[in-house]
């Protein structure tokens, strides 16, 4: 049995992972999904990761799961924590000293949603989240995650260089939605092979795929744990 911590993504909640913490409990493992204080716009990268920490001090078999932005606190959270397996999902991977603001531009970010969204009319990179971010999931389960969403990000955190000097000493997985129109399959298999030097796994659904396809992507989870 793991104790798997799920970190959300920029702005959002721990209710993200609520269907999947459901899949993975059935499955026997534990689950931990902070709420983040982005909502206060002095809370640094540090106070993101000691909310992980705090929420798992105690716990064992830690596997820590950072979705997009979440990952800048995910890394961190993994390098102070007894983890054992660390999971970037559709994650924006950190670089030393690069800062979120930062790291879009650095990414070739623009320039990959401008490619995929001629190739896909426009759904990529769309202004509405619902084409863009939550396309695949119901729609009024994307409504509810719309309200719950909008808490609003830490310019603090936004404005801070990852401080770590390298990768965790963890063993680390990438995953990526393939039907993901806010960070593009094509752009995501590339980060994942130049930041991380490994082959992405991939799973049906959206850049939101723990809302869209939360049985897949546990089943996924599971099969790290159980190769461990």
């Amino acid at each position: 049995m793991a104790t798997f911590v799920l970190i959300h993504g920029a702005g959002d909640a721990g209710w993200y992972w609520h269907l999947t913490e459901a899949e993975l409990q059935a499955r026997g493992h534990r689950t931990i999904a902070p709420d983040l204080p982005c909502d206060n716009d002095t809370a640094s990268l540090d106070d993101y990761a000691g909310t992980v920490i705090d929420a798992a001090s105690g716990q064992q078999d830690l596997v820590i799961v950072g979705h997009s932005y979440g990952a800048f606190t995910a890394t961190l959270a993994a390098a102070q924590l007894p983890a054992r397996l660390l999971v970037l999902l559709a994650g924006m991977i950190p670089a030393p000293g690069e800062s979120p603001g930062e790291w879009w531009a650095n990414t070739g970010y623009q320039q990959a949603v401008e490619q995929q969204a001629r190739l896909d009319g426009g759904k990529t990179g769309h202004d509405d989240l619902l084409i863009s971010f939550y396309n695949g999931v119901p729609r009024p389960l994307a409504e509810e995650a719309l309200r719950r969403g909008a808490r609003g990000e830490s310019s603090t955190v936004w404005n801070t260089p990852w401080p770590l000097d390298a990768w965790p000493n963890v063993p680390t997985k990438f995953i990526l939605g393939k039907d993901d129109h806010f960070f593009p399959a094509a752009y995501m298999r590339r980060l994942a092979l130049q930041r991380l030097g490994t082959v992405a796994d991939e799973v049906p659904g959206c850049h939101c795929v723990a809302l869209s396809h939360p049985k897949e992507l546990s089943d996924l989870l599971v099969s790290y744990v159980d190769r461990l």
